[in-house]
């Protein structure tokens, strides 16, 4: 069978690979379409990262090296059932879970498999990918979408990180929620938030992301916070108390900082980005407010209410898709189009 597979930086190759035989317990899929992330062009720019194996030291659990087969944000149809496997039938459109996991460490015995210590991911760490034309995995990983279209199912990955990062904090309808940069994960989880019924103001630089933001419906209010002062606005929509939460899916000091000075008091500052650098903490106004700072990764327990909150019609993913391509030329049609328009895309999904 035909899959992109990584070999580190720069480095991806459409290849010939012997196709995946279902197991007991395990589920064949055809993937249908493969969501490209922020993930897949730090490995493909910047090289080999963990949870990525390298090309001499295995992932722990999947035991693959370097080449792996790219792709974790993807849908699927059902092909083949290994045995002893229930509750799917063959047509069955589905997405999976792209986790690996020891079900053994801490995290993992208490539910929290998304911390698991030795964690990896399908796509990246081994076990196949979404960017191949079969892969094999377990049933616990696979799940239901029923009359959802495919292009838009691939979204439910990332909504499920979203929906993750909301569910961690206390936050309900009528509160007031701030979202730091209104890129992929920053635009679902202001469609999250909405759906909950709360008032989101979402904060953003780039006017093309502004608008995009506005086009989804995504904010209450939409700033620009080097021509708005952002803790101003949000004071002054809170008659002076600060918003009840705040989400930083920006992953800069400034966005930090802002967001922080934002809050109410006991508030909670809920970090979803990933940092190149270590953010400083402003301990004074945590102390005097008594803010909370937390971090969400990924989701556990969150693709079946991601998919629930979609097919009951809160959430609209089909405008969140702004390209479709064909993997076939997937770094130069993907990675690169991706890094030369960053501010006008939200998702651009593959198919093989």
């Amino acid at each position: 069978m035909k899959a992109i597979r990584y070999y580190g930086k720069e480095d991806v190759r459409l290849e010939d690979i012997d196709e995946p035989l279902t197991r007991p317990g395990t589920v064949k899929i055809k993937p249908a379409w493969t969501g490209l992330c922020g993930s897949d062009l730090h490995l493909y720019y910047d090289g080999i990262m963990p949870p990525a194996p390298t090309a001499h030291d295995p992932h722990p659990l999947s035991g693959e090296t370097l080449p792996v087969v790219f792709g974790h944000e993807f849908s699927g149809v059902v092909e083949e059932l290994g045995e002893g496997v229930e509750g799917l039938a063959i047509g069955d459109h589905v997405v999976v879970e792209p986790l690996i996991v020891c079900d053994d460490c801490p995290a993992c015995k208490e539910g929290n498999y998304n911390v698991c210590q030795k964690m990896g991911f399908i796509g990246i760490s081994g076990n196949g990918g979404g960017l191949s034309e079969h892969i094999v995995v377990e049933r616990r990983w696979v799940h239901q979408v029923g009359d959802l279209p495919l292009d838009e199912a691939a979204l439910i990955e990332p909504l499920a990180v979203a929906l993750h990062g909301v569910r961690g904090v206390d936050v309900k309808a009528g509160d007031v929620a701030v979202v730091g940069g209104a890129g992929p994960i920053g635009l679902l989880t202001a469609a999250v938030l909405k759906a909950f019924g709360v008032t989101t103001v979402v904060s953003e630089v780039s006017q093309i992301r502004r608008d995009i933001a506005a086009k989804l419906g995504v904010g209450d209010h939409i700033v620009d916070p080097t021509q708005t002062d952002l803790v101003a606005k949000v004071y002054e929509l809170t008659g002076g108390a600060g918003a009840n939460v705040a989400f930083d899916c920006a992953g800069v000091q400034p966005v930090f900082d802002a967001l922080q000075l934002s809050l109410k008091a006991r508030g909670q500052l809920q970090i979803l980005a990933l940092y190149t650098e270590t953010p400083q903490l402003n301990f004074s106004n945590m102390l005097f407010k008594e803010l909370k700072v937390s971090a969400s990764l990924g989701y556990a327990h969150d693709h079946g209410p991601a998919i629930e909150l979609v097919r009951e019609g809160k959430i609209d993913l089909a405008p969140f898709i702004t390209a479709r391509i064909s993997a076939q030329n997937i770094a130069v049609d993907g990675y690169e189009f991706l890094v030369n328009n960053k501010e006008s895309q939200v998702k651009v999904i593959a198919q093989m």
